[in-house]
């Protein structure tokens, strides 16, 4: 350390030599002469007035941290970005750091008779962590709480759920048309360049409820424009089913693609739709209500979706089934006590003669196309396989058919009979005691 002050004080006794052509003899010498090593002006510190945050917009900011690259994207990248922040939230026009009280602003100008004047509140210490607690809250994700019937068919992905109309074309409004999802999932193929390439796939079904549909695939590197695509495609599809009576299908039919097969059945009203969760979704787009349809095969969405619309589409009318086999179409209905009623009838009937024996005229074997379901086999209940059960047959034996009997007799007499009942009046059932009661009231009345 004394090497280095013995240093410097020769330094600055040469530096004296120079100037006034003298040795200074002591150090008291250096410090008289002191002010002359001081400047006339103030030395400036070097400082930055700009920054990188300053010079930037919030927008570019908040890109610099959340945004991701198209590669990046391609390649699955960015999942865990943090969202962006509205550093807006929370804050109050005159209210900050300093707590202070702005008539007009914050508070009334008068109050009852008195002036308020500008003055400063306490200090609020908490107010910083606050506003920090209001914009983390805002960042979070809030889940949207959706209707039960608007949830689709698991609520935790797209099947089922509606989407709205489609989109306008020009002047034409697609009023009254509604999209629902029938399948979204996530496709990938390989590239050499790019690796795996992930796109979102969605397959959609849109109608109006009255027999118009379509049906469209749409793909996309994200969800929202795949959907956007398949809905907007299968407004420009759309394709007119027939309904018979504007509740079902006009007869049962079978059909199938690839290895999906479908049985569907005509059903009355107000039996609903028994089928696929796909094809219900089908039915209610386009307007039929009641409906039971078995698939065997394949259930995979789009078989299913296409190979069922098929068969609507080539349904026949009843009318078109009495021209092709010349024949009247009967129905029979079980509202009508099975009566045999007249659908539709041919232009020119064939008679008796004219039908070959080998043809077929059952109708359900006929739209069919001799096709049959496969139906399981029923097993006979637990209690048959004891000996009590046919013990119990054969002591049952001789009224195995006493219902059936007492039903054909009402039915063609209008009362319980027997084949002795005109020779011997007396011979008639005996009421209980109950109904004999309530029958001698109505005579009486």
């Amino acid at each position: 350390m004394a090497f280095r002050i013995l240093r410097v004080y020769g330094q600055i006794t040469q530096s004296f030599k120079n100037v006034h052509g003298s040795e200074l003899r002591s150090p008291n010498s250096i410090v008289k002469s002191a002010h002359l090593l001081v400047p006339h002006l103030p030395i400036k510190c070097p400082q930055r007035t700009t920054a990188f945050f300053t010079k930037n917009t919030g927008e570019t900011l908040w890109k610099s941290v959340t945004s991701v690259s198209n590669a990046g994207k391609r390649r699955g990248r960015g999942r865990g970005v943090k969202l962006r922040k509205n550093l807006n939230i929370g804050q109050q026009i005159g209210m900050g750091k300093i707590n202070m009280l702005w008539p007009g602003l914050t508070s009334p100008i008068i109050q009852g008779k008195s002036l308020i004047q500008q003055q400063r509140l306490p200090d609020d210490p908490e107010y910083e962590k606050k506003l920090i607690a209001i914009r983390d809250a805002s960042g979070r994700f809030k889940k949207y709480k959706q209707h039960p019937l608007e949830r689709g068919w698991t609520s935790a992905k797209m099947g089922g759920r509606s989407i709205g109309p489609p989109d306008p074309v020009g002047e034409d409004k697609f009023e009254g048309f509604d999209t629902k999802v029938l399948e979204h999932k996530i496709v990938g193929h390989m590239t050499g360049n790019l690796g795996r390439v992930r796109t979102f796939s969605c397959f959609v079904i849109t109608g109006n409820k009255n027999g118009f549909g379509g049906i469209a695939l749409g793909k996309a590197s994200d969800s929202a424009t795949a959907i956007r695509n398949a809905k907007n495609s299968a407004g420009k599809k759309l394709f007119y089913i027939n309904r018979y009576q504007g509740h079902t299908v006009f007869h049962d039919f079978h059909t199938r693609l690839g290895n999906t097969k479908i049985f569907v059945t005509q059903k009355y009203p107000g039996y609903g739709l028994v089928c696929h969760r796909a094809i219900k979704c089908i039915c209610e787009i386009l307007g039929i209500k009641d409906l039971h349809a078995k698939i065997e095969g394949s259930t995979n969405v789009q078989n299913v979706t296409k190979a069922f619309l098929i068969g609507l589409l080539r349904q026949k009318t009843h009318h078109q089934l009495a021209e092709e086999k010349r024949l009247h179409v009967v129905e029979f209905r079980k509202e009508n006590g099975y009566f045999p009623q007249v659908v539709a009838s041919p232009s020119t009937l064939r008679t008796d003669s004219e039908i070959p024996s080998t043809e077929l005229i059952d109708f359900t074997q006929y739209v069919m196309d001799g096709k049959v379901v496969l139906k399981k086999k029923r097993n006979p209940p637990f209690y048959t396989r004891e000996p009590g059960w046919v013990r119990h047959l054969r002591k049952r034996e001789k009224l195995r058919h006493q219902g059936d009997a007492r039903i054909q007799l009402r039915a063609e007499y209008g009362e319980v009979r027997s084949f002795l009942t005109e020779k011997y009046p007396e011979a008639k059932p005996k009421l209980w005691k109950k109904v004999r009661e309530e029958v001698v009231e109505d005579i009486d009345q």
